[in-house]
């Protein structure tokens, strides 16, 4: 039976999270917490793959106590099962140590039940990195499959799959054996409302929650702030454009409106060059 395991994170609503002018870093408490868009259309791919080759999908976050709601989240979307690893010494944690962090916990998911397909979202809304997943991959020695947009087969008899990996004027067929990480695009799936199912199992459900000392062969160095090389020097908010002009009336108008404002910069721009503007 295949065991996918996704990995998520809980993420704050860059639609509308704001930036502290004096400090620069982005203020998590301004937006609600959601389930990272790219990790839900992860989450849903691996139950609709459950659904073709029967199996078992398993939840996997790092965060603070209150990412449980992304695992519930989860369970809406048909998830089985959620792990959490949270813990005062994940804190900081870059893509690097992040990583590690969910390779451990993957290491001891696998003595529960042996895991065939890792799937994560392409990338996180608050990093944009798109660094974790492979960084799994690489530390489980597995093969990485990234901007995955379709799953074409999975055949767990002769231990292999088949998957489309988008390019940018078309996509490559991709086979690979397995166990396998993929990192998926929105593209490949549509999140489907849950069903009310679901939605009761997930309000109920309460989640694996492990912290360092329950994970085995784990070099706390390699955590949190200690285990993250990278650093964030500057963060800000692009400055917003000033100026512009509304065009009113119908197509015609607004073309007639346009080529005069056009004008007026040539104009403009010639007096200031010294020339015709040409």
């Amino acid at each position: 039976m295949l065991h996918i395991v996704a990995c998520i994170k809980q993420v704050p609503d860059t639609k509308i999270i704001k930036m502290n002018p004096k400090t620069n870093t982005m203020d998590r408490a301004s937006a609600p917490a959601i389930l990272n868009p790219y990790d839900a259309h992860a989450v849903e791919e691996a139950v609709r793959l459950k659904k073709r080759y029967g199996g078992t999908v398993s939840v996997l976050t790092m965060g603070p106590p209150p990412a449980v709601k992304a695992i519930k989240k989860c369970i809406e979307i048909g998830a089985d099962e959620g792990y959490m690893i949270s813990d005062r010494a994940f804190a900081g944690a870059d893509t690097l140590a992040t990583s590690y962090a969910l390779t451990k916990a993957i290491e001891k998911i696998s003595k529960i039940k042996p895991v065939d397909l890792i799937i994560c979202g392409k990338m996180t809304i608050d990093g944009d990195t798109g660094q974790v997943g492979p960084g799994i991959a690489r530390r489980l020695d597995m093969p990485p499959l990234t901007s995955v947009n379709m799953v074409k087969e999975i055949n767990m008899e002769e231990g292999y799959a088949v998957v489309h990996r988008k390019l940018e004027d078309g996509y490559e067929v991709i086979q690979s054996t397995m166990p396998c990480l993929m990192s998926v695009e929105k593209e490949i799936n549509e999140v489907p409302y849950s069903s009310m199912t679901n939605m009761l199992k997930a309000a109920r459900y309460q989640p694996i929650i492990w912290a360092v000392a329950d994970l085995e062969d784990v070099e706390r160095t390699q955590l949190g702030l200690k285990g993250s090389p990278t650093i964030v020097s500057k963060v800000w908010a692009p400055t917003k454009p000033s100026g512009g002009e509304m065009l009113e009336g119908d197509a015609a108008k607004q073309t007639e409106q346009l080529l005069n404002i056009l004008l007026e910069k040539k104009e403009l721009f010639a007096a200031v060059k010294g020339g015709d503007g040409s």
